[in-house]
C-alpha cells in the first residue's frame, strides 16, 4: 500500500499548478495562451517576467522534493512510486485539466530527493548544456536523460527504472521541441521571439 499511498499524495503535490497560479496573480495572460501553452517556468519567462520564471522554478523543483521527502518519511517502500507520481501530476494536473508542463523542473527536485549528490548530477547538466547552447529545452531533456545515468554510476539502481520512465515522459512532453531543434528552430533563452 505504500506505493499507492505514496503515488496519490506525490500526484496530488505534483499537480499544483504554480506557473497558471502565480502568473493569473501577477495578471499576466492565461500561461496556457503563451508560447509553448506549457506551465512551466521556461514558458513563464514569455510573460516578460524573469522572476515569476524564477519562482515558478523553485516552486515546481520544491514539490518534487517534497513528495520524495514525505515518502521517505511515511512511504519508505513506495518512494520511486512518489518520484513517479510528482512528475505525472505535473505534466497532467488534475487541477489545470490536465494540461500541464514538460516535468524538467519537478524531476529535479524529485532527483535531488532521491539522494544529494543525484540531484547535483541534474543540475551540473541543466546548466551546463543551458550555458553552452541557450536553448531551455536541449538542456532539460540532457538533464533529464543523464538522471539514470548518474544514478546508474552512483550505485543506486533501484532508482534507475522510474528515472528511465521519467526520462522518456521528458522527451514525450518535449517532442514539438524535439522537432524544432531538427529543424534549427527551436528559440534560445533571452533570443526576441
Amino acid at each position: 500500500m505504500d506505493a499507492v499511498y505514496a503515488f496519490a499524495l506525490a500526484y496530488l503535490l505534483g499537480s499544483i499548478p504554480f506557473g497558471l497560479l502565480l502568473t493569473r496573480l501577477a495578471g499576466t495572460r492565461d500561461l496556457r495562451e503563451v508560447g509553448s501553452g506549457s506551465i512551466g517556468a521556461t514558458n513563464v519567462l514569455r510573460t516578460g517576467s524573469k522572476w515569476l520564471a524564477a519562482a515558478t522554478l523553485l516552486l515546481d523543483l520544491l514539490k518534487g522534493l517534497a513528495a520524495v521527502l514525505i515518502a521517505w518519511r511515511w512511504f519508505p517502500d513506495g518512494v520511486a512510486w512518489a518520484a513517479l507520481g510528482a512528475v505525472i501530476g505535473h505534466c497532467f494536473p488534475i487541477w489545470a485539466g490536465f494540461r500541464g508542463g514538460k516535468g524538467v523542473a519537478t524531476k529535479m527536485g524529485v532527483a535531488l530527493g532521491l539522494g544529494w549528490q543525484l540531484g547535483l548530477a541534474y543540475a551540473v547538466v541543466w546548466i551546463a548544456v543551458l550555458a553552452i547552447t541557450r536553448v531551455s529545452s536541449l538542456a532539460g531533456m540532457s538533464a533529464a536523460v543523464s538522471a539514470p545515468i548518474a544514478a546508474a554510476m552512483l550505485g543506486e539502481m533501484r532508482f534507475v527504472p522510474v528515472l528511465v520512465a521519467l526520462a522518456a515522459l521528458v522527451l514525450w512532453q518535449h517532442r514539438g521541441n524535439i522537432a524544432r531543434l531538427a529543424r534549427g528552430e527551436e528559440p534560445r533563452v533571452g533570443a526576441k521571439t
